[in-house]
């Protein structure tokens, strides 16, 4: 068996069951990459997974900020139902994540190795950290964000603090571009890893803000703005990790045992706190591809994610699944293709593309006081922002996202059956967990 650092227990070996490596964009949107549409950013290596594999174009992240999101795509859970609903050291004061089956408890329990690096954001006290929730071993940032060569947060509250860590031991790193460190690091936990099966989660930190990027990435794009040209550095650069980790599978001989799935958080920042120059600006550098809304809105520019998922054997090279599905949904999906029974009460499903139903459902959002429910082609918002932080721009929309992604003619009128179906399945969704928006306003 091979020696990987922070692992606790034998594991054993099972060549029947898939390797899973979740690679995680931090404020990716998305017409952020080449494969979903952008003319001037290149992610060679993305494009390449996507030709590799499928591209998910309905696919969502359960909320439009990165903690909850996190949650649901650990938990297989609403945001509510995982317990965390806000940005962690936010309003609702949430310590952090619930015990509660994880995706890395619940695959450990089952014999895999499981590693995560790059950012958590879902506790930083004891009994909230990785090693809290099912990893053997954990290289990141427990926080929301760092400068990317301090590795120091500066934001909020208090003093800055130095927030890099490897399992329970604060590391020191200095000067290292994070994006290289997370990617240099997973894919040692891979090569590692042998023939043990292996969970590796890689919640890569970029593109979030603080704005930094190596030199040789910039001189990629010397004819972009200032704004863009540092935001496509800082997507190239975690590309070429990507690179990395996808070049371990291949080492490693695994490659057609291996389910590769590729997505973000959230949609781009609009936030002045996206530090370029040293300065707090109003920084627009991310694309949501035409979409409406970015971080922090129920719009489709706030949770409608560029998903990638290579899976041999399963999906279909080169192709695009328009199938709505949503992170939640990776975890029952994972835990059936390695023949282990999904814990206690989930709220994702199995996708049709993967082996489940494919049966109409409906996805919903709240994100305070914000909510949204979409039911095949159709999405009813409520009390919607733009931008985090921002105002609420209408109360009430409905929009049929076939003929209108970019969500900007209100349905209601001319189909006033489905508005009203809409709304009455969101009133019962909001009433199952007691939402309260008051806390919000």
């Amino acid at each position: 068996m091979s020696d990987v650092p922070g692992s606790r227990r034998p594991a054993t070996p099972a060549p029947q069951r898939p390797n899973v490596v979740v690679i995680y964009a931090d404020d990716l949107g998305y017409g952020d990459l080449g494969c979903f549409g952008s003319e001037d950013v290149d992610t060679l290596y993305l494009d390449g997974l996507a030709r590799d594999g499928a591209r998910l174009t309905h696919w969502y992240s359960n909320a439009p900020v990165c903690s909850p999101s996190r949650a649901a795509l650990l938990t297989g859970r609403y945001p509510v139902h995982a317990g965390v609903q806000e940005i962690l050291g936010g309003k609702r004061g949430t310590e952090g994540l619930p015990q509660q089956p994880t995706l890395a408890t619940t695959l450990r329990g089952a014999g895999y190795r499981t590693g995560i690096f790059g950012k958590w954001h879902l506790g930083t006290a004891a009994g909230h950290t990785p090693l809290d929730h099912g990893f053997d071993t954990h290289t990141g940032i427990l926080a929301g964000c760092v400068d990317y060569y301090s590795h120091i947060f500066y934001w909020g509250a208090g003093n800055p603090v130095h927030d890099l860590w490897q399992d329970r031991e604060e590391i020191y790193d200095n000067g290292r571009y994070l994006t290289e460190v997370i990617a240099e690091r997973a894919a040692d936990f891979i090569s590692g890893c042998g023939d043990d099966p292996y969970l590796c989660y890689v919640p890569f930190n970029a593109p979030h803000y603080p704005m930094h990027a190596p030199r040789e990435y910039l001189d990629r794009f010397p004819d972009l703005e200032p704004d863009r040209r540092i935001m496509a550095a800082m997507i190239s650069a975690m590309d070429d990790g990507v690179g990395r980790i996808l070049a371990a599978i291949d080492d490693s001989g695994q490659r057609d045992r291996t389910i590769v799935v590729f997505s973000s958080d959230n949609g781009p920042s609009a936030e002045s706190r996206n530090w370029l120059n040293g300065e707090e600006i109003d920084y627009q550098g991310g694309s949501a591809g035409g979409l409406r809304g970015a971080k922090g809105s129920l719009f489709e520019g706030g949770i409608r994610m560029p998903t990638i998922v290579r899976w041999p054997g399963v999906v279909d090279r080169g192709t695009e699944i328009t199938e709505p599905g949503a992170m939640m949904d990776l975890l029952p999906t994972i835990l059936t293709a390695a023949g282990v029974p999904v814990p206690g009460r989930v709220d994702g499903v199995v996708p049709g593309w993967a082996g489940g139903t494919g049966a109409e459902r409906d996805l919903f959002w709240e994100y305070g006081p914000q909510l949204a429910v979409r039911r095949g082609r159709w999405k009813l918002v409520r009390s919607p922002r733009e931008v985090l932080g921002g105002p609420f721009v209408l109360d009430e929309m409905l929009v049929d996202l076939e003929t209108d992604p970019a969500e900007t003619t209100d349905a209601r009128e001319r189909v006033p059956g489905v508005a009203a179906a809409l709304g009455e399945a969101l009133d019962d969704w909001a009433a199952s967990f007691g939402w309260d928006p008051t806390p919000w306003l």
